[in-house]
């Protein structure tokens, strides 16, 4: 696919985000490694639902503006999960409401921010860890990260939002909808003693699907005992 589709694809997924109140004014940002190693990335202060493809960031491999406006101050948090999942070809960052939410919770265990509701948060999103607060833009969530080991593919910013990675761009939409999605389960049943996915049934899905899933510590909160 040309560069020019590539730009044309990120403003057109951006904004049907944002149309669906997934990250509100100008929050949020994504980015696409590209084949040179460099990157597209969404300017900052810019909404997602107003993107100019012509202006998106394009940065070298080594992460220098070479054309387009400024990109978003939360490139060290995008240059962790590239560099530390080397599938990785696409990282979306929003300030969804239900993900947020959920990392405002002081029952959430950090290796597993969500427990295994649907077969779908697992085949897209994996499992999701929670890190501490950081400021936006701050250089040290790039260590937070890289601190994971690349065994995550969405990961939950407490007080901020979730971060995704996926090899392609739709993917890792997809894989966020999903993580908002079951957020939102989440925070509809907290309390209700829901049934979660048994640990047969996520084997099976695993075997199935072929899925890499970090191990989970029940030391944190989370009661797993229906899983």
């Amino acid at each position: 696919m040309s560069e020019a589709r590539l730009r044309e694809e990120i403003c057109r997924f951006a904004r049907s985000l944002f149309e669906r109140g997934l990250t509100p004014g100008s929050s949020g940002n994504i980015s696409l490694r590209l084949e040179d190693g460099g990157w597209l990335v969404t300017p900052t202060n810019a909404s997602l639902g107003f993107l100019d493809p012509a202006r998106l960031s394009r940065l070298d491999a080594n992460g220098r503006l070479l054309e387009g406006d400024a990109p978003t101050k939360e490139i060290p948090l995008h240059t962790a999960l590239y560099d530390t999942r080397s599938g990785a070809r696409a990282v979306v960052h929003l300030h969804s409401t239900h993900a947020v939410a959920l990392s405002l919770l002081p029952e959430i265990n950090p290796k597993a921010a969500l427990p295994p509701l649907t077969p779908y948060y697992l085949m897209r999103a994996g499992r999701t860890a929670l890190l501490p607060y950081y400021r936006p833009g701050d250089p040290a969530v790039a260590g937070a990260i890289r601190g994971l080991a690349g065994r995550y593919s969405s990961v939950l910013l407490a007080n901020h939002g979730p971060v995704v990675a996926g090899d392609t761009l739709e993917a890792a939409v997809f894989a966020m909808e999903e993580l908002e999605e079951t957020a939102k389960l989440y925070l509809l049943l907290r309390g209700l003693n829901p049934r979660h996915l048994s640990p047969e049934q996520v084997a099976d899905l695993v075997k199935t699907f072929g899925l890499t899933l970090p191990e989970v510590d029940d030391h944190h909160g989370h009661d797993h005992s229906q899983e």
